[in-house]
């Protein structure tokens, strides 16, 4: 372990490590729990320590949680001038969208193929998908696949040259504009209400696509964690993450109940 600031990587010793094949392509996850399945995506710069205690608390929660490794290193804490070499790569990366009029990432396509391999291997109703940050939108891409029922779009930033923007082609905007209301199901959305990667815009394009369906919930900017790791305070540079890098782990405080928030809507989807 290497400690920054005081603080140490994650060694990840408590998760097994696999190799998921989708369709020839094969990728890292992280796999811990037991229960219906729970795709939990990283967020820039990779998986982090506070993505990681996400994760367990979705574990504890009655679930098996999925974290596919998709950019970064794995357990690293993350400084500023290893994160901000790690969003230069992603931002050329032919499996990410992360400026206007690029559509929807291809990486969703095989996110959607892990959450198939989830839910056959945990059975139950189907299969949660979180997003968070760079990934935020992917939840929402997933409900492509059928087996995901339980979306969590959190602080989607992509994409990042356009406030309003959706990271979704028109014809996939479509698509899940259809699934979501035949299905009737709901996306779960959070952000802070003075951040500059998320903003209102473009919780009101998610609202003009989805409807009712779409569930946005706002936290005050003053509520975020003031000392998150380097990366957040240097190079994100405004509140953002709610429910990792800018959580305060209080009784009470906004940013747990939000935690809170999403367990209990996975709970309630998942384990009916």
């Amino acid at each position: 372990m290497n400690a920054a600031n005081g603080r140490l990587d994650d060694a990840i010793t408590d998760f097994s490590r696999r190799r998921v094949d989708v369709d020839g392509v094969v990728k890292t996850v992280y796999v811990s729990g037991a229960g219906p399945g729970v795709v939990l995506m990283p967020e820039m710069p990779g998986i982090s320590p506070d993505v990681l205690r996400l994760a367990r608390w979705v574990r504890d929660a009655g679930f098996t949680v999925y974290v596919p490794s998709l950019f970064g290193l794995d357990g690293a804490y993350p400084t500023a001038e290893d994160g901000e070499k790690v969003v230069r790569r992603a931002c050329v990366s032919a499996e990410f969208r992360a400026f206007a009029g690029g559509g929807t990432s291809p990486v969703t396509a095989w996110l959607r193929g892990l959450a198939r391999q989830a839910h056959g291997e945990c059975g139950g109703p189907g299969v949660g998908a979180i997003g968070l940050c760079f990934t935020g939108n992917f939840a929402l891409t997933m409900t492509l696949e059928p087996s995901v029922i339980a979306p969590v779009v959190n602080h989607p930033s992509l994409p990042l040259d356009d406030p309003a923007g959706l990271e979704l082609s028109d014809e996939d905007a479509r698509a899940v504009q259809d699934r979501v209301e035949r299905d009737g199901l709901t996306v779960l959305a959070y952000r802070f209400d003075n951040d500059r990667w998320c903003t209102g815009q473009r919780f009101a394009a998610y609202r003009a696509l989805l409807g009712d369906a779409f569930d946005g919930r706002v936290l005050p900017g003053g509520a975020a964690n003031t000392d998150p790791p380097p990366f957040f305070r240097d190079v994100v540079g405004t509140p953002h993450s709610v429910t990792t890098a800018h959580l305060v782990d209080k009784d009470g405080h906004p940013t747990l109940k939000a935690r809170d928030e999403i367990l209990d809507h996975l709970t309630a989807r998942l384990h009916p």
